[in-house]
């Protein structure tokens, strides 16, 4: 019987997965067998998660955490797991939100770029979801996400690195609003995680008091899948989620999952230390040149081309041209408004989207 192989990155353009960083393979192969979800028998993986969880919070800026009604950032150690990815990381965030909510109607109010996992939230918990318009440039509309809050909202969420076009939300109204009507706020930072601490932008823990985060390394973590991550500014949000585990060796479990590999968690680590600060400061740049080079030569043929913030291009493309790219191999999504999108990963390279560009020229 063949052996089945795994499908190559060489013509994927629009996954938010890639290539692992080879230490982060390694490190999974390690530690495939071990399992988080009980601690207190599997102890080195648990050591591992630990750093994994300090090495996220360094990242998001939750070494010096803002505190609600403080300049002051507050000492406690981060608080947070490796999870199986974004969505698992966003639905716990719900529903910590939720246990440590007391209205009878709650609600969770999101502007329409979130991703749809907010979806699935709402409806394993039971948890109304309110979506909202964006702006003019894709990001959350302050305006609209006041308008949708009242006093039964308990989770205002904000996206910081928006999976269509990039965008990064107005993350430190976004807090204040939420905290003004004694709601929590939740940043989506899945992709954008690992690119925005080598930008100016206002989205993490350090710059407001953010209550909890979505950052996951096995997108431009270059670790192993899964590997998500979630992190909370104070213990209350991960003892949220803790249940009784009567029957392993450790007493509690936050994690949504239960049993799950270390291979995402050591992985994790394994790439962060190999890559924090500057190798992840270096692909950014490469990523961010890359971006602003593709959506200029697809300027130049004349598409419509969104501008790029992060590094998404987003452009319009007809819908003969894009089947036709597809046709050709090239993995290519659309957005929920029709666009083409591309995702400068780790594997995507120049050369590669020259050869992109010379079918899409063929096709045309």
């Amino acid at each position: 019987m063949q052996r089945a192989a795994p499908q190559t990155f060489e013509r994927v353009l629009s996954s938010m997965c890639t290539e692992p960083h080879p230490d982060a393979r390694e490190a999974a192969e390690r530690f495939l067998a071990t399992n988080p979800g009980d601690p207190a028998t599997y102890a080195e993986v648990n050591k591992l998660e630990r750093r994994a969880v300090d090495g996220l919070a360094r990242l998001a800026g939750l070494d010096r955490p803002a505190s609600r009604g403080s300049d002051v950032g507050s000492t406690e150690s981060p608080h947070g797991y490796v999870t199986s990815g974004g969505t698992e990381a966003n639905i716990q965030a719900v529903r910590s939100a939720r246990n440590r909510s007391d209205v009878t109607d709650p609600n969770v109010v999101a502007p329409e770029s979130a991703h749809f996992s907010f979806t699935k939230a709402a409806e394993v918990l039971g948890v109304e979801l309110r979506t909202v318009p964006t702006d003019g440039d894709h990001r959350a509309d302050v305006d609209a996400v006041s308008a949708a809050v009242d006093d039964e909202t308990i989770l205002v969420v904000g996206v910081a690195g928006t999976t269509e076009y990039g965008r990064v939300d107005p993350i430190p109204e976004l807090v204040d609003l939420a905290h003004d009507a004694d709601a929590y706020c939740h940043v989506d930072a899945a992709w954008g995680g690992f690119l925005l601490p080598f930008t100016d932008h206002e989205w993490h823990f350090g710059h407001a008091p953010v209550d909890s985060m979505t950052i996951d390394p096995h997108k431009c973590g270059r670790a192993v899948i899964p590997a998500g991550g979630l992190l909370f500014r104070e213990s209350a949000g991960m003892d949220a989620l803790a249940v009784d585990t009567p029957y392993l060796e450790s007493t509690s479990q936050a994690s949504l999952t239960g049993t799950r590999s270390g291979a995402g968690v050591a992985s994790a680590v394994a790439a962060m230390d190999a890559l924090w600060p500057d190798g992840y400061r270096r692909e950014y740049e490469r990523a961010d040149r890359l971006a602003r080079w593709f959506a200029d030569e697809l300027r130049g043929r004349g598409f419509d081309v969104a501008d790029v913030e992060l590094p998404i291009v987003v452009v319009d493309l007809e819908d003969p041209t894009f089947r036709a790219l597809r046709d050709d191999g090239w993995r290519l999504s659309r957005t929920g408004d029709g666009l083409a999108r591309v995702v400068m990963m780790p594997h995507v390279t120049r050369g590669m989207l020259r050869a992109f560009l010379a079918d899409l020229d063929a096709v045309r």
